[in-house]
C-alpha cells in the first residue's frame, strides 16, 4: 500500500477564518451602537446640566434680590422711631395672648382630666416662644395612684399634650399629702 502524499499548490496553506471575521463583524456593529448610545445620553445629560445650571443661576439670582429687599426692610425697622413701636407691639400682642386664656375654660378642662381625690393647689400657664400654652401645676393627694391616673388622663386628653413631672414632694408633719409640681401643653379648643 502505497502511502497517500498531501500536496497544496497554493502559496499560503488555508485557513478557515470566515466564522471569525462574522464574530469580530457582529462584535464591531454591537460597539458602535453601545458608543452611539452612550453618546447619545452624555449630550442628554450635558444639555439638563447646562439647563439645571442656568436655573440654579436663576434661584441665586432672586435669592440675592430677596435677601437685598430683606435687609432694606430690617434697616428701615431698626430706624429710630420704629424700634420703640415695634417693642411696644410685641408687649402688646405678649398681653393679648396672657390675656387669651380663659379661666374659666382652663378649670373647665382641668375639672374633667383631675380625679376628685387630687387637689389643684396652684396652676400658672405659660406662654412659650413658640406660643404654645403650658400649664405649671401644682396638686397634691393623699396617695400616689390619682396623681398618676390624672397624668395618664391629661395625655390622653385632645386638649393636654405631654406632661412632665417637674419635683415631687413626700407627706410631712406640717403636710400630710404628697405634692406634685407638673407641667403639661394646653391647646384650648377656640
Amino acid at each position: 500500500m502505497r502511502g497517500s502524499v498531501s500536496i497544496n499548490l497554493a502559496s499560503e496553506p488555508f485557513r478557515h477564518d470566515r466564522p471569525l471575521l462574522v464574530l469580530a463583524l457582529t462584535l464591531t456593529v454591537i460597539l458602535a451602537g453601545v458608543l452611539a448610545v452612550q453618546t447619545a445620553f452624555g449630550l442628554i445629560e450635558r444639555s439638563q446640566r447646562l439647563q439645571l445650571h442656568s436655573s440654579i443661576e436663576e434661584i441665586d439670582r432672586q435669592l440675592s434680590k430677596i435677601g437685598a429687599e430683606q435687609s432694606r426692610l430690617q434697616a428701615k425697622l431698626r430706624g429710630e422711631g420704629n424700634a420703640e413701636t415695634i417693642e411696644y407691639a410685641v408687649f402688646l400682642n405678649q398681653l393679648l395672648m396672657r390675656k387669651g386664656i380663659s379661666w374659666t375654660k382652663l378649670f373647665g378642662d382641668l375639672e374633667a382630666v383631675i380625679p376628685h381625690n387630687v387637689r389643684l393647689v396652684s396652676v400658672r400657664p405659660q406662654v412659650g416662644s413658640d406660643n404654645q400654652i403650658v400649664l405649671d401645676m401644682t396638686v397634691a393627694s393623699l396617695t400616689t395612684e390619682p396623681v398618676i391616673d390624672m397624668l395618664m388622663k391629661l395625655e390622653g386628653s385632645p386638649l393636654f399634650g405631654a406632661t412632665a413631672v417637674t419635683s415631687w414632694l413626700p407627706p410631712s408633719q406640717s403636710e400630710p399629702l404628697y405634692r406634685y409640681r407638673v407641667n403639661v401643653q394646653y391647646a384650648p379648643k377656640l
